[in-house]
């Protein structure tokens, strides 16, 4: 019997002086006791068991409360516009590769991204994985063609220097964790943009990226219950979908949306909200994403605020060293998918992220799959390393660190070959 309470995990924090560093917590053996709270049963204590109440009651009140309390509420979708800046043939003839800039508020002077879009030339409409990346599109692959992005870019350790513009030292850097070809011989288009053209990563006060273009009068920074960067990330996502959405060459009943670490957060927060995401995938996406938080196991909520105070809403902050006091945990965000399938990937060595932690969230959010009529977590404990765990919620831990592998999109798509089929 799958129980959510009575779980016994370890919390081992420092003494709380005054600049005293938290230690981190890997020791499952020390293991205070914690609850969590129930999917299924409603905020005025009503137990869930319709799909027509998890759709009109239950899933509204974990978004809002989500929304309210840990990545904050993003405003209305605007009509996007576009511009192609590039299109011709890709690896030998087997794709088009386009390159688009996409205008997020509809207006050539607001914010942009753009997108790096593969397709498969398979004569009839493919599925997309979409993705952002870390390192800006050129990064992705040794492709001569893709454009040198101009925007801020993060510390990339080929040019030796933090905060800079992109230069051909950094052209496929990052190629080890996007085998394009090899996804696009597989039948799936990729759409990926770099994350830094939505919301630079650093915490200027939401100074910079797509939050100023959406300020009331007056404002300077989001309020305590609005977005941060990972919903910022997230809203850029589903742009991108908008753009999707108008292209024939797409499958439009199967798109996916992939994240890895902070992305990983993003990409179940971007499932979570927009329904037009037909699957969800998270790699080593840690606290925040689709570790428990109740565990406080490798990277807690306090560290995680500490270190990167902009991805979350200000509300969050009130959950430092206070999980338990916290009206939703991460089981629940995968709820939220439900009952669309998701795939959760940890690395063995990826601690930090408690990939128990992150089974453990599949686990808890089986019930509500089953309430809505499809199969939840095929299992209820950990699988052995690299056996995929094919079921509507999916889990994968593979050896080896925090990263992205080819091993890992194998598995990805094989998930993706099984859970979607064209409707």
């Amino acid at each position: 019997m799958r129980q959510l309470t009575s779980l016994f995990f370890a919390l081992v924090l420092a003494m709380p002086l005054f600049g005293q560093e938290i230690k981190v917590l890997y020791d499952e053996a020390e293991l205070p006791q914690f609850t969590l709270p129930d999917p299924l049963v409603a905020a005025d204590g009503t137990k869930i068991t319709s799909a027509e109440a998890w759709r009109k009651i239950r899933r509204p009140e974990l978004l809002a409360m989500f929304e309210a309390e840990v990545y904050g509420k993003s405003p209305s979708p605007q009509k996007i516009s576009s511009r192609v800046l590039s299109e011709g043939d890709a690896f030998g003839g087997k794709a088009t590769r386009r390159q688009v800039r996409i205008f997020l508020t509809g207006e050539e002077a607001g914010p942009h991204t753009d997108l790096l879009l593969y397709l498969p030339k398979s004569g009839s409409p493919v599925p997309v994985v979409a993705a952002l990346n870390f390192k800006g599109n050129h990064s992705t692959s040794d492709d001569p063609e893709i454009l040198l992005p101009k925007s801020w870019m993060r510390a990339n350790d080929a040019d030796g220097i933090k905060n800079h513009t992109a230069t051909e030292k950094s052209r496929g850097a990052a190629k080890s964790r996007w085998p394009i070809e090899r996804i696009v011989d597989r039948g799936y288009a990729v759409a990926t943009a770099y994350y830094g053209d939505i919301d630079p990563d650093f915490d200027d006060q939401f100074q910079n990226g797509v939050h100023a273009a959406f300020y009331a009068e007056g404002q300077t920074k989001p309020a305590a219950d609005e977005w941060g960067s990972i919903a910022a990330w997230a809203f850029g996502l589903s742009r991108i979908v908008d753009y999707l959405e108008q292209q024939d060459a797409i499958d439009h009943d199967r798109m996916i949306v992939m994240g890895h670490s902070r992305l990983g957060k993003t990409s179940l927060w971007a499932g979570a909200t927009d329904e037009r995401f037909a699957l969800v995938i998270s790699n080593n996406s840690g606290c925040g994403g689709a570790a428990l938080s109740r565990r406080r196991f490798g990277e807690s909520v306090r560290r995680i605020n500490k270190s990167f105070p902009h991805w979350f809403c200000d509300n969050f902050v009130k959950y430092d060293d206070n999980e338990d006091a916290c009206p939703v945990d991460q089981h629940e965000l995968i709820a939220l998918i439900a009952p669309r399938p998701v795939l959760i990937c940890s690395a063995e060595e990826d601690r930090w992220a408690d990939p128990h932690g992150e089974f453990l969230a599949g686990l808890y959010a089986d019930p509500v799959y089953r309430l809505l009529g499809t199969d939840g977590l095929a299992v209820e404990e950990m699988p052995p390393l690299d056996q995929l765990v094919n079921s509507r919620i999916g889990y994968r831990i593979r050896p080896g660190k925090h990263d992205v592998t080819l091993s890992d999109w194998e598995a990805y798509l094989d998930f993706a070959d099984k859970q979607l089929t064209s409707k």
